[in-house]
């Protein structure tokens, strides 16, 4: 039992040397890390670690690891903000603008497609809804079990929602679109 405690300052120890490793933030290591002294450390788990003397190495039983190249990973740097930002300042600043008649006859085209699809839609839902019956739709000859014929029910309830759900959403698509223009 007092050997726990020193097993946990020891993991504690070399978690710090991985997280100073890891950001890219090695050159407050040791002296004895610059000299290249690592030491293995055994039990669960296995410590690798440059954080102790030789005299704690040897009495944890630690074997020294010399010459063994040690890796340190670098953090990914974020992009700089400002080079982030250059692509969407160059659209406002006019480049790669659309025409406005093209852009027009693209609104045109998407609130044609949205109709189109809209009534489609609409008119699959009133299919849905006479064979839903308001919930009791004809039985078939295979649902003699009742109840396969209220899981089939309940499909049909849930497929009617989302399509609600998605004539709502074919909506709001068209209200995000300019209105027609007269000649259209």
């Amino acid at each position: 039992m007092t050997r726990r405690p020193t097993i946990v300052a020891a993991a504690a120890r070399a978690a710090t040397f991985t997280v100073v490793c890891a950001a890219g933030l090695a050159a407050p290591l040791s002296a004895q890390a610059q000299q290249g002294t690592v030491y293995r450390c055994p039990g669960p788990p296995v410590l690798y670690t440059d954080q102790m003397s030789a005299q704690e190495a040897k009495d944890k039983g630690c074997r020294t690891i010399e010459g063994a190249p040690i890796t340190i990973v670098q953090a990914v740097r974020p992009r700089p903000a400002a080079a982030a930002s250059a692509p969407a300042s160059a659209a406002r600043n006019g480049e790669g603008r659309v025409d406005p008649a093209q852009q027009r006859a693209r609104d045109s085209d998407a609130r044609r497609i949205l109709t189109e699809e809209l009534r489609r839609e609409e008119a699959r839902l009133a299919e849905m809804q006479r064979e839903f019956n308001n919930g009791e739709p004809e039985r078939r000859g295979d649902e003699r079990n009742y109840a396969r014929y209220q899981e089939r029910v309940a499909q049909m309830r849930a497929a009617i929602q989302r399509k609600e759900a998605d004539l709502a959403a074919i909506r709001r698509e068209l209200s995000k679109l300019p209105p027609a223009s007269p000649g259209h």
